[in-house]
């Protein structure tokens, strides 16, 4: 191999028979720029009728190859390598190689962009399969929670009573205070509402029935699930989610502890305890709310209001709502929990599983309520 350091050139000589292109010098990187110029004029003028002399070429590199190969072709050129006897055999297989990448190198396609509405869809896509999943999730882990409880039942000394009495204390009697007003408010606030839409029509009495009616099958257990919904099931998360963040779950499996048993049960079991007793306050909460309105507003003594109510308003409808508590009350516990034990090892993960399980469960107690009415009237109640 030549060791000058002459920058490369390429002449095109023209007064011979055929014409004769000579390549010299060193076709290196640091001669790329000044190589890239004089080739750009000789490209066109080059025909097939050209004979080309590399007798005369120095120090070659990948830079200098790949000019070649753009002056001369990929194919003519490796075909002229591998005629060359002069040429080093580092410097035909660099030619050679270099010329075999470019030829067979293609510019990838470029990506089509989709439409707004292919957009669209794709996302409506992935969230209804995201949904389908979480709901196979749920499906499947209220299966291992009854399952826990079946095998948990009949063995007494397995009962995590100190944690049971804890989470009820925690879920339900914490929880009276902020239930009980919201419910005497709204309960006011319907009152108030049905006066003043009932007396265009002579019949503000009937707002006794409204309040009672209202807050018996429907406001009484819905105002109240959705409260433990944002209040209990995001705590479930949180705790749980912080203990999988810092693998005290993974200790608990270690130490031949089952999680579900120990974390799960004393916190459903809780629910299922407090918001039965939170919906009856609920109930009584909002009728004295409105009771209130009606003795202030519409002139109806409480000894009046308290004979309306049982002469109008069955105890059936105080079931209706009674008997809809448990299973809002299993449903954003389980939630509560199985978001918990999706958390990740970061504080933002928490976060996420934390606002996910309030937003299932507020959406399934309202899902479940609604398909209950549907039924309860379907068969007369």
């Amino acid at each position: 191999m030549s060791t000058s350091m002459v920058a490369g050139s390429a002449q095109l000589d023209a007064h011979t028979q055929p014409p004769c292109l000579r390549i010299a010098g060193d076709w290196t990187l640091a001669h790329y720029i000044e190589l890239e110029h004089s080739i750009a004029s000789l490209a066109a003028s080059l025909g097939s009728d050209v004979s080309i002399d590399l007798a005369r070429l120095g120090a070659l590199d990948t830079a200098g190859a790949s000019l070649l190969v753009r002056l001369l072709g990929a194919k003519r050129l490796s075909a002229l390598a591998g005629a060359a006897p002069d040429l080093p055999a580092a410097q035909r297989a660099l030619l050679q190689t270099v010329g075999l990448a470019l030829d067979t190198y293609c510019l990838p396609p470029k990506p089509v962009r989709p439409s707004s509405v292919t957009v669209l869809l794709a996302r409506i896509g992935r969230t209804v399969e995201s949904v389908w999943k979480q709901q196979l999730q749920l499906l499947g882990f209220i299966g291992l929670t009854l399952e826990t409880l079946a095998r948990s039942v009949l063995r007494p000394r397995r009962w995590r009573i100190t944690s049971l009495v804890s989470h009820i204390e925690q879920t339900g009697l914490d929880a009276v205070p902020i239930v009980a007003l919201l419910t005497f408010m709204v309960g006011a606030v319907v009152a108030f509402l049905g006066s003043t839409v009932l007396s265009d029509f002579g019949a503000t009495v009937y707002t006794v029935d409204l309040v009672a009616f209202s807050f018996l099958r429907e406001f009484g257990v819905l105002l109240t699930a959705i409260l433990m919904a944002g209040r209990t099931a995001s705590a479930f998360t949180a705790q749980i989610g912080s203990m999988k963040a810092n693998e005290e779950i993974d200790a608990i499996r270690t130490l031949g502890l089952d999680p579900i048993e120990l974390l799960v049960l004393p916190r459903v079991l809780a629910l299922l305890v407090s918001l039965p007793m939170l919906t009856f306050i609920a109930m009584i909460a909002g009728i004295v709310g409105g009771g209130m309105v009606c003795a202030l507003v519409l002139d109806i003594s409480p000894a009046m209001f308290l004979n309306l109510l049982k002469s109008d308003i069955g105890v059936r409808h105080f079931l209706v709502g009674l008997v809809k508590a448990p299973i809002f009350a299993f449903l954003i516990a389980v939630i509560g929990c199985l978001e918990g034990f999706k958390v990740g090892g970061s504080a933002q993960s928490v976060g996420e599983h934390t606002t996910s399980s309030v937003v299932q469960s507020i959406f399934v107690v309202i899902l479940i309520d609604a398909l209950a009415a549907l039924f309860f009237m379907e068969i007369g109640w």
